[in-house]
């Protein structure tokens, strides 16, 4: 019997991607194997473009963002939100503020992801301050609208990142905490996809069937992130 029931308009499954299509600049071999080519890309867009339960999410800002995904997003009618590190727009290989721009004129939903794309919780008052108030102002100042979304860098977060979090007044928080998430909580857990992962663990991703057991641990696990 299964735990969960993303079927259910009450749960959704949170994918994230990062790079996609041609690599257009030097990164790490961690990095990289979240990097997706552009047939794997357009395949799992066509396997959850009639799932209503499935929501698209991007990391990091990078230029392919515009050049690869958006295209794609466009040519089947599917939005997503787009999380941008502020102080990288304009570098090499990354959004510039044009592009970020571009992307909210299409619908796309602007996100955070940080000044400087650190770990929040080696970060003290001063700089966590950047990372949420700093880099949120600057991509208002680009959009012209709030952005009310944040994604968190590494998934790493605790209760100083958490509590940060609500004192600027987020709507929503993202994690890389994997599996399904409830579609009215404030913060919600996301599903990286890497290079590796083919139709079976797309599969898996979409429709998990963990016992009560599995599902039980998993939520004593993400408790204990957001109380240490």
């Amino acid at each position: 019997m299964s735990a969960i029931s993303p079927q259910s308009r009450s749960w959704c499954i949170n994918l994230t991607f990062h790079g996609v299509g041609p690599q257009t600049r030097a990164i790490d071999p961690a990095e990289g194997r979240f990097w997706l080519s552009s047939e794997t890309f357009t395949t799992v867009l066509d396997t959850v473009a009639a799932h209503r339960h499935v929501t698209l999410t991007f990391d990091d800002g990078n230029a392919s963002d515009l050049h690869v995904a958006l295209p794609a997003l466009r040519e089947r009618g599917l939005f997503a939100t787009f999380f941008v590190v502020a102080g990288r727009l304009g570098a090499p290989g990354f959004l510039a503020t044009d592009d970020v721009r571009a992307l909210a004129d299409e619908g796309m939903t602007i996100g955070n992801h940080g000044m400087h794309h650190r770990s929040w919780r080696k970060l003290g008052s001063d700089e966590l301050d950047e990372e949420l108030g700093s880099a949120r102002r600057l991509l208002e100042n680009v959009v012209r609208q709030p952005v009310t979304r944040v994604a968190i860098p590494y998934g790493a977060y605790d209760r100083w990142v958490l509590q940060a979090l609500h004192r600027h007044r987020y709507e929503r928080a993202f994690t890389s905490d994997r599996g399904p998430a409830r579609s009215d909580r404030w913060l919600q857990s996301r599903n990286s996809l890497s290079q590796q992962d083919g139709p079976a663990e797309l599969h898996r991703i979409l429709w998990p069937e963990a016992p009560f057991g599995a599902e039980a641990v998993r939520r004593t696990t993400l408790l204990v992130k957001r109380w240490r």
